[in-house]
């Protein structure tokens, strides 16, 4: 969905209260706080309800024309009863409802987390993180304000309403009928007026929201800006944005102008026409000037709560909106099932050679286009295998395949000669660590960033991983060593650096498998040479998969396979592919040697 567009209207059928009870399940533990808050709100709104009739008493008491027996100072007294009522019974509604908003909607929060990040790779391929990000905040919220605020006053409104229009048909029952007459028609027109402005203030929010999302990628990526000397590229096109912004900024302050006019002309011309009403009733000795100023009162009030109605209908719509977009992905099937898995749960036991049996595999969305067709592979334990091929060869699709990222469309995968299928999915992964050519690093710090391989292992064990991944003579040079902040994605460390913190990562791991994805294509000579020292620690032992374009890195692997277009064309070791006259490899070495000389 664009940001421009409008949401779905809500549409209150069957599904949609189904939702509203699923939601509602979260609240069910804390549902006495709820019932004691809806009853202090309840019991606060009708005593709020009894202020202007005693108001409208106490002015015929004045006036030597009240219908009851009491006196001014008796009155004052009552009215500072009701105000100290009211504030235990509304301090009473903020916490009991507090506490089922904080409580249960944390609870949302934290089980639509879990359903987003146990979901397959597939999920993340097809769904923006900014859109996920705004489920777990923004529609969250919703759901939290509905809890803490909206439902509660929407319900205040509607017994403001109702006792309001009792009360007033009870004491003015005359005027009742003039007001019920005229001022609802004002009060409807005025929420359609409202709507017009709502909408434009959408459309508004939504230019300022591209605006922000212009100025955040820019400065985000303010390397290729400069790179490119793009800066007034990018001022053009956030200045174009912000023209819109302003355009509309302007229709809305028109329309809200004519809205004011509309306030002050019908609306109070409403008004004023029911006070001159009543000033005429109170004239000719039909009401009680008492009454008409409890009356003046509780019109105001009814109107309040007639137009705050339909605001809160709207964002109760809204909720409801929000409730279906959580639900959508907390019903969706996740590859984890996290309630009965744990950090501490054991990796599968895995032993034997990996084979890949007449693998292939496209995409759900691109059924046409065969990315992997008719792999096969025998990779034996502990031997270090290298795929090679141009991009879009199907490399990194065979790991994912591996991982169980993806599963094949058709064939088989087997390890020691059993399925991977037939592997619990979480134990199955512990099994595996990876090296990838863009490390990604958590904004924490080193020591967390290394731990994050196992994440319940201790000081001893994090240093030693870190000095067999040659890691420890940079970390030592710095002022809080493993305790130094890395900054977001690690900016604050180099390639190389960023690559040995990651083979640390792996190393405390202790795969059984690994994965290296061009580790050591992005490195400076001397980087290279650290990197690859720890990189043939770490691969001691471990049966490894490398994905590599720089054939140096890989001439003294056991075994290489060529890919191109989905299919394996050659295989062999790195002197059994060179002596292929016509062969792929030989044409790709000799392509590379020549850059190389050149250089």
């Amino acid at each position: 969905m664009s940001e421009k567009e409008e949401k779905p209207k809500i549409k209150f059928d069957k599904s949609t209260w189904s939702n509203v009870l699923k939601i509602m399940k979260y609240m069910r533990p804390y549902r006495w706080y709820f019932i004691f808050g809806m009853l202090c709100l309840s019991l606060s709104s009708v005593m709020f309800m009894l202020f202007p009739a005693a108001a409208g008493e106490m002015a015929n008491t004045a006036a030597g024309k009240s219908k009851y027996n009491y006196t001014i100072n008796q009155y004052g007294l009552f009215f500072i009863v009701l105000l100290i009522a009211q504030g235990i019974l509304s301090y009473g509604r903020s916490i009991a409802l507090a506490v089922v908003s904080e409580r249960g909607v944390s609870q949302v929060r934290q089980d639509l987390y879990a359903a987003m990040i146990t979901q397959p790779v597939s999920f993340f391929e097809s769904n923006k993180v900014g859109e996920l990000t705004s489920r777990i905040t923004g529609d969250v919220e919703q759901l939290q304000n509905v809890f803490s605020v909206t439902l509660a006053e929407f319900i205040r409104q509607l017994i403001t309403l109702v006792v309001g229009i009792a009360i007033l048909a009870y004491v003015t029952p005359k005027l009742s009928l003039i007001m019920l007459a005229t001022f609802p028609v004002i009060v409807l027109l005025a929420i359609f007026f409202g709507r017009y402005i709502r909408k434009l203030s959408k459309e508004r929010q939504a230019e300022v929201a591209i605006s922000n999302s212009i100025a955040e990628e820019s400065l985000h990526s303010f390397n290729v800006v400069k790179a490119f000397t793009n800066e007034l590229f990018e001022m053009k096109r956030y200045n174009n944005v912000l023209d819109k912004v302003v355009k509309i900024s302007l229709d809305f302050a028109r329309v809200k102008g004519l809205f004011f006019i509309f306030i002050i002309t019908v609306l109070f011309g409403g008004i004023f026409f029911i006070l001159w009403q009543g000033a005429l009733l109170v004239q000719s000795g039909q009401m009680a000037i008492g009454d008409l100023f409890s009356f003046i009162i509780y019109t105001g009030i009814i109107g309040g709560a007639i137009a705050s109605l339909g605001t809160f209908y709207t964002q109760l719509a809204g909720a409801l909106g929000a409730t279906d977009r959580i639900l959508e992905i907390m019903e969706s099937t996740p590859e984890l099932d996290h309630k009965t898995n744990s950090i501490e749960s054991p990796a599968a036991v895995l032993h034997g050679d990996i084979e890949l049996k007449n693998v292939q595999f496209h995409y759900p969305s691109r059924p046409e286009n065969g990315v992997l067709n008719g792999i096969n592979m025998h990779i034996e334990k502990g031997s270090k295998v290298a795929l090679v091929g141009a991009s879009g060869a199907g490399k990194s699709t065979i790991v994912s395949m591996l991982m169980r990222f993806h599963d094949p469309i058709s064939g088989e995968i087997t390890i020691g000669g059993v399925n991977i299928k037939d592997y619990d999915l979480h134990a199955f992964r512990k099994n595996f660590a990876t090296v990838p050519q863009d490390v990604i690093l958590f904004g924490g710090t080193i020591r967390e960033n290394i731990a994050y391989g196992k994440p319940e292992a201790s000081d001893p064990e994090i240093m030693e991983a870190a000095e067999k991944a040659n890691a420890m003579q940079f970390i030592s040079s710095f002022h809080d060593g493993l305790d130094t902040v890395v900054g977001d994605r690690g900016i604050r460390l180099s390639g190389g650096q960023k690559q040995r913190i990651a083979i640390a990562r792996a190393i405390l791991r202790d795969p059984k498998f690994l994965i290296l994805d061009e580790a050591t294509s992005s490195l400076d000579a001397e980087s290279e040479h650290l990197v690859q020292d720890a990189l043939n620690t770490l691969m001691e032992g471990r049966t490894s998969l490398i994905i590599a374009h720089r054939l140096a890195t890989i001439v003294n692997v056991d075994k290489i396979y060529v890919l191109n277009d989905g299919q394996v064309i050659e295989e062999g070791t790195h002197n059994e592919l060179m002596s292929v006259e016509d062969g792929w490899y030989r044409y790709l070495a000799s392509m590379q040697m020549t850059k190389s000389a050149l250089v």
